[in-house]
């Protein structure tokens, strides 16, 4: 091989590398845009749930220990604890989680099984808040299954040595999962489903 032949194969392989190490960031820089969404629209799930459970307890179908108790949790997941953006970000995910689970629980606690909700959708108020908080609940669950599918697959493609070594991700950093408990079954009656059933 002539010393033309070898410039030109080096060439040739350092245009694959580049193009296939650009190809990776670009992929990297679409995943982490998405996560990025994903974790505004659990955000504002997370908001609409609490406000809903909120609005539970300004009706007449708790007794006033379990509203307490709910309408304190909801207060604490909607306005006290970390967001998931901003200047808290992923550092407040963990805290954030504990206080979403929260609210689960005094959830569960003040609703009860499915059996007793149905003795609650006797007038369309009271239906029409167990249908919010149904639906409230089941998009939470979808926002935080979509948010941790995409944090995922950043972590995957993170662990890639190439990745690592080249710095393809830049500053951004590591996002976490979120982590919480919303194992939660709503009677839906507009619908006669429990769409928020967790699985």
């Amino acid at each position: 091989m002539t010393p033309a032949e070898i410039a030109l194969v080096v060439l040739v392989v350092l245009a694959v590398v580049i193009l296939a190490l650009s190809s990776v960031a670009r992929r990297l820089d679409r995943l982490h845009r998405r996560e990025a969404r994903s974790r505004a629209t659990l955000e504002a799930q997370l908001v609409h749930r609490a406000e809903a459970a909120t609005a539970l307890t300004d009706s007449d179908l708790l007794d006033p220990a379990s509203a307490l108790i709910l309408a304190e949790a909801g207060w604490r997941a909607a306005v006290t604890a970390p967001r998931l953006l901003g200047e808290d970000g992923a550092d407040a995910a963990e805290e954030r989680g504990l206080a979403e689970s929260e609210l689960t629980r005094a959830l569960r606690a003040a609703l009860g099984p499915a059996a007793d909700q149905e003795q609650w959708a006797t007038t369309p108020e009271s239906s029409q808040l167990l249908a919010r908080l149904a639906t409230a609940s089941y998009r939470v669950q979808l926002a935080r299954r979509f948010h941790n599918d995409a944090v995922v697959q950043i972590r995957r493609i993170r662990r890639n040595l190439l990745v690592r070594f080249f710095h393809l991700a830049g500053r951004a950093p590591l996002p976490q999962t979120f982590e919480m408990d919303d194992e939660l079954t709503v009677l839906d009656p507009s619908s006669g489903t429990s769409p928020s059933s967790a699985g």
